[in-house]
């Protein structure tokens, strides 16, 4: 248990709050800005219960970004490893990280801004754990390839790294209040996204 004002607060709905507050934070005035005591004020928890959970603010940016592609993974992994053709699997795996992308938008589009400023073995554990969410990715384009639903022309490497390169930059351009919802976006990126990879079928003679 942790204390402030008076208040005791359970440990866990602590960590809950630290979370909350940072991506609060880190979203409305950036990393670089906000201050482990302008969190800790906002969780309204003690400097004590941020450091239980958290070494540093680099860690707990990292952290949330580390849950939030764990569960990516897990999903990816339960999607791919399913029944049906490559193409139907890699179409539900696609849709469903827009999906996974709309209800975590916020702590998402903060760690896109501000994943340059994390260095040394937070940096390199984001990586390791990127690398899994791809190979599984590029496992799938590749099986699609081998069966023959997807070109063949261009490497799985290149499909998957095109495709989710795209994907970390879309923050920089979306806007909310524009013509299209994260979910419609997500459509119409899937829907190109496919056609770009599946194969084309060959002209009947005339």
């Amino acid at each position: 248990m942790t204390e402030r004002g008076g208040a005791r607060v359970p440990r866990g709905e602590a960590r809950d709050r630290i979370v909350a507050a940072a991506t609060e934070l880190f979203g409305r005035q950036g990393y670089e800005a906000t201050t482990t005591r302008q969190i800790v004020e906002a969780a309204q928890v003690t400097k004590g219960a941020m450091y239980h959970w958290f070494s540093s603010k680099e860690e707990l940016l990292t952290s949330i970004y580390r849950e939030l592609l764990a569960e990516q993974t897990a999903r990816l992994e339960a999607i791919a490893g399913g029944a049906g053709p490559a193409d139907v699997r890699l179409h539900d795996a696609v849709t469903d990280l827009f999906a996974h992308m709309d209800e975590h938008a916020e702590p998402l589009t903060v760690w896109a801004r501000s994943m340059h400023l994390v260095a040394g073995e937070h940096a390199a554990a984001v990586r390791a754990e990127r690398r899994r969410y791809q190979h599984l990715f590029q496992d799938l384009v590749e099986e699609g390839q081998k069966t023959g639903v997807f070109r063949g022309d261009v490497l799985a490497t290149v499909v998957t790294n095109t495709f989710l390169s795209g994907i970390v930059q879309i923050y920089r351009w979306f806007r909310p209040e524009g013509p299209l919802t994260r979910r419609e976006l997500g459509e119409q990126m899937v829907a190109l996204f496919l056609d770009g990879v599946r194969t084309v079928p060959t002209a009947e003679p005339a």
